[in-house]
């Protein structure tokens, strides 16, 4: 087991680094964390990942759902009586959500911008294909696909 880490016997574990930096953040400067103790924050802190895990997991599943998705980690929550931590997990969930999107965005746009076309090459390509997908639409007879 690295020296960054702590887990348990099923290998799940947490960095230190970041345990002590949380830590360090809500403590008043002159409050201490004892090594042990914070090894059993740890250890709380997997225990309650795997719970939601887990929960969050089944409702997937009864969904028929492969993936775990934000929504489930949300109904895993209300179902295990965390209800306050809800709205806080909602709003980090939006955030992605955000996120994801403005980094979609600027990925067409380098896209674009790397493709060394114009936006005058560009419109006449995309007229080009709108034209040769009309022309093949009216060929079409009515009642066809």
């Amino acid at each position: 087991m690295s020296d960054r880490e702590f887990g348990g016997a099923d290998d799940l574990s947490l960095p230190k680094a970041t345990v002590q930096k949380i830590i360090s953040e809500i403590l008043p400067y002159d409050l201490a964390f004892a090594k042990d103790a914070r090894d059993l924050l740890i250890d709380c802190c997997v225990e309650f990942i795997t719970l939601i895990s887990s929960e969050a997991n089944e409702i997937a599943e009864r969904e028929a759902k492969k993936t775990i998705a934000a929504e489930h980690v949300i109904r895993a929550l209300r179902d295990l009586g965390f209800e306050e931590y809800i709205d806080q997990i909602q709003n980090v969930a939006q955030e992605h959500k955000e996120h994801q999107k403005q980094q979609s965005r600027e990925k067409k746009q380098t896209k674009l911008e790397q493709s060394g076309l114009s936006q005058e090459e560009l419109l006449r390509q995309q007229e080009e294909l709108f034209g040769s997908a009309r022309a093949k639409f009216n060929q079409q007879g009515p009642g066809q696909e």
